[in-house]
């Protein structure tokens, strides 16, 4: 399997925010990487998204 093809900035920066040793980061399987990268963003929570279910809440009081 060869390396994920990222840049260095995106693999240190991802390899920080996931917590994951960059060396595994690089060596990760793309589908599982994704997933990471997937929970990740439902952990911050995206702008629009966020938003949106905040709305959601309003109404229904």
């Amino acid at each position: 399997m060869k390396p994920l093809q990222i840049s260095p900035e995106t693999a240190v920066t991802l390899s920080k925010q996931l917590g994951v040793p960059l060396e595994h980061l690089m060596h990760m399987p793309q589908h599982i990487l994704l997933q990471k990268i997937a929970e990740l963003s439902k952990k911050t929570g995206s702008g629009p998204d966020e938003s949106s279910g905040s709305s959601d809440g309003q109404d229904k009081q």
